[in-house]
C-alpha cells in the first residue's frame, strides 16, 4: 500500500497544496510553522477521520474558510481507489470514493492505513488514560473499520445512559423514584456495545504485546523489559488469559459481567450522574520491569515506549497482511542515536514512509529518497 497523491484545500495554514509521491522514503524539509506537519495530518485524517493534534474538526478548516478538503489517491495491491472527504464546520462532514458518494463518512476507513509516530506520542504514556484507550480504539479501526461503528454505537448509547441516570438521580434526591425502570433497558444496551468493545480491545492487546515488547528492546536494550498489559473494571468477573496471548474474550460473558457490575453499582451511578462500569472507564497498563512507565519512567524511557507502540502497532498490521504507510513527523530531532537507528531499520524496510524535518541532516542517511521543500506556502520537489 501507498499514497500516489494527497491534494489539501484550505486545510489547516493552506489554501491549496499538491503532492505526488511514490514507494520508498519521502522526506519533506521545512522549518517550523511552513505547514509540512499539517500535510501529513491531513493524510492521517485520511486513514482514521481524526487528527493526531487536535480532538475537533474546527481547527482543520483555515481560518475564515468554511470546509477543508482532503483528497487522496491509494494503490494497493495494483488497484487504485480515490478519497475525498469534505470537513464542514458547524454540519456533517461528507466523503466520496472514487468520485461516487458514500452513504456515511466512516464508509471510507480501512482504503488507507498509516502508523503516525509524532512528538505528541509522549502522551501516550505521560498523559491520561483517554489518551491510550484512544490509541487502542484506532488501532482497532485500522484492524477491522467496522469497530468505527461498534465505538460510535457505545459512546451514543453511554451519553444517553449518563443523561437518564443523572435525570433520575435528581428526581430520587428530591423524593420521588424518576425513570429508573427505563435504565434497564440501557443497561442491557450498555452491556452489549460495551462486551463488543472490551472484547476486541483485550484481543487487540493479546495480539500486539509481545510486539511493543520487542520493539521496545529493540529501541531500548540497557533498559528494563516493557511489557503492556489491559486493565478492565470487571476483571475479576471473567477469566484471567483474557488480553493475554493465545486467548480470545467471549462477549456473552463480558456482556453478563457488565450488567452484574452496573446492577451492583446501581445507587453510585444515580448519586453521581454517570456510568462507572465500562470500557470508557479502563486503562492500558504500561510497566517496565513491573514498575508503571507513567510517573517513574525517565524521559529517554517515555520517548522509547512511545516509540515502541507506534512500532508494534506497525508490526501487527503488517503480521496481519497489510503494509500501512509509515509516517514520521519531526521525531528524529527528538531521538538519540540508538533510538534514530532503531527507527531507521524499520523505517527503510516500509513499503511507503513519510518524514517531516526541520533540518535535513536530522533524517538518517538510509531513508534518503524523495525530498520535498516546504516553504512559503509551497511544496516543491528538490
Amino acid at each position: 500500500m501507498y499514497v500516489r497523491h494527497l491534494q489539501v484545500t484550505d486545510f489547516r495554514s493552506w489554501k491549496h497544496a499538491d503532492l505526488e509521491l511514490e514507494p520508498g522514503p519521502a522526506v519533506l524539509v521545512g522549518q517550523n510553522g511552513q505547514g509540512k506537519t499539517n500535510l501529513v495530518e491531513a493524510l492521517g485524517y485520511a486513514a482514521t477521520l481524526g487528527s493526531h493534534r487536535v480532538a475537533t474538526d474546527a481547527p482543520l478548516i483555515r481560518h475564515g474558510c468554511t470546509r477543508a478538503i482532503v483528497r487522496t489517491a491509494i494503490v494497493n495491491e495494483g488497484r487504485e481507489l480515490t478519497i475525498e472527504l469534505e470537513i464542514t464546520a458547524g454540519k456533517a462532514n461528507r466523503a466520496r470514493v472514487n468520485r461516487a458518494p458514500v452513504p456515511k463518512t466512516r464508509d471510507v476507513l480501512g482504503i488507507l492505513r498509516t502508523v503516525l509516530f509524532a512528538p505528541e506520542d509522549l502522551a501516550l504514556v505521560r498523559g491520561d488514560p483517554s489518551e491510550r484507550r484512544r490509541f487502542l480504539d484506532e488501532l482497532l479501526v485500522l484492524r477491522a473499520p467496522r469497530y468505527a461503528g461498534v465505538r460510535a454505537d457505545y459512546d451514543r448509547v453511554l451519553r444517553q445512559r449518563n443523561a437518564l441516570l443523572k435525570s433520575s438521580g435528581h428526581a430520587r434526591r428530591a423524593g420521588s423514584k424518576g425513570d429508573i425502570g427505563t435504565l434497564d433497558v440501557w443497561d442491557g444496551h450498555l452491556a452489549r456495545h460495551g462486551a463488543e468493545l472490551l472484547a476486541a480491545r483485550l484481543d487487540l492487546v493479546a495480539d500486539m504485546a509481545s510486539h511493543v515488547t520487542d520493539a521496545y528492546a529493540g529501541v531500548a536494550p540497557e533498559s528494563r523489559p516493557a511489557t503492556i498489559r489491559y486493565r478492565s473494571g470487571i476483571a475479576d468477573s471473567f477469566p484471567d488469559e483474557y488480553g493475554t496471548a493465545g486467548a480470545r474474550a467471549d462477549r456473552e460473558v463480558l456482556t453478563d459481567a457488565l450488567l452484574a457490575a452496573m446492577v451492583a453499582n446501581r445507587d453510585q451511578e444515580l448519586d453521581r450522574g454517570v456510568s462507572l462500569v465500562g470500557p470508557h472507564r479502563d486503562e492500558l497498563e504500561l510497566t517496565l520491569d513491573q514498575v508503571p512507565a507513567k510517573g517513574y519512567a525517565s524521559h529517554g524511557e517515555s520517548w522509547s515506549f512511545a516509540l515502541a507502540l507506534r512500532l508494534g502497532s506497525y508490526e501487527l498490521l503488517r503480521a496481519d497482511g497489510s503494509e500501512p504507510v509509515l509516517v514520521l513527523d519531526d521525531v528524529f530531532a527528538e531521538l538519540d542515536r540508538r533510538r534514530r537507528e532503531r527507527l531507521a531499520e524499520v523505517a527503510v524496510a516500509a513499503e511507503q514512509v513519510l518524514v517531516t524535518a526541520a533540518v535535513a541532516e536530522d533524517v538518517p542517511s538510509e531513508l534518503a529518497g524523495a525530498r520535498y521543500l516546504v516553504a512559503d506556502g509551497e511544496v516543491n520537489r528538490e
